[in-house]
């Protein structure tokens, strides 16, 4: 499968709804962003049931500020509405294909349960049954962001910057490691 530009205008359509959706925020002038978009082709090629976008920073500065783009390239994984990886910097095809094959293999809905029991004990109502995938943090975001329109994107914005807390521990880390290690710093964040 062709990447597919997200912009302003289509990012929540296209990352919003159900399945996995790969977002690799990127410039031009980019050289290590250059240097990865060929192993990004290639893996969308190997999964044609994803999406695989790709978000220039240059020309969707706003789109960059609202996920708290600070280095490129960062790719983040979003599944059924819920940003579930983001990480900053470039990842070898075997790497891509294993975090990828770990996302097919979350159980969505102990994510969710996860996230309301976060909720829970931090004093936070539990999310409505229709809408299981917003976060208060979330919401505390949205009145700061001059950019906020979906529950879902504002969950994507919310894992993607306790993902950056996470960026020291697994610069160096394979997938498996670097889920691992960001499943225990987003617990300590959440806390």
């Amino acid at each position: 499968m062709a990447t597919v530009e997200l912009t302003a205008e289509n990012f929540d359509e296209k990352v919003g709804g159900e399945g996995i959706t790969l977002v690799d925020f990127w410039a031009e002038w980019c050289g290590p962003c250059r240097a990865f978009a060929p192993t990004y082709e290639k893996v969308s090629e190997n999964n044609p049931d994803l999406t695989f976008g790709k978000v220039d920073t240059e020309a969707q500065q706003e789109l960059a500020m609202a996920y708290q783009i600070r280095s490129i390239p960062t790719l983040m994984i979003v599944r059924d509405g819920i940003a579930v990886f983001s990480q900053p910097g470039m990842m070898r095809e075997q790497q891509l294909e294993s975090l990828i094959k770990q996302v097919r293999d979350l159980d969505m809905d102990d994510v969710r349960a996860q996230i309301a029991d976060i909720k829970k004990s931090s004093g936070e109502a539990a999310p409505a049954a229709e809408a299981p995938e917003q976060d208060a943090p979330a919401a505390a975001e949205k009145a700061e962001s001059p950019k906020t329109d979906s529950p879902k994107a504002e969950t994507a914005k919310t894992e993607t910057a306790k993902a950056e807390t996470a960026k020291a521990e697994t610069a160096d880390a394979e997938p498996a490691e670097v889920t691992e290690r960001q499943d225990a710093v987003e617990e300590r964040v959440e806390a």
